[in-house]
């Protein structure tokens, strides 16, 4: 029973840490990640640049706010 109890705040602190992690904090740090984002998941160079359009797209909204 103790070792559930571990493992379920081991569990919830991991998550919290990828969410803090993963979760960008402003403009800047979120066209960061979705250029990279880009650069990992575009095989061919039209869709890397549209998605690195689409992130420039959400940049100016960001910021627009």
């Amino acid at each position: 029973m103790k070792g559930i109890v571990i493992l379920l705040v081991v569990a919830a602190l991991a998550y919290y840490a990828y969410k803090a992690y993963t979760a960008p904090e402003n403009c800047a740090e979120a066209f960061s990640h979705c250029i990279k984002t880009c650069r990992l998941t575009a095989t061919e160079a039209p869709a890397e640049q549209a998605c690195q359009q689409a992130c420039k797209r959400d940049q100016e909204a960001c910021v627009a706010k």
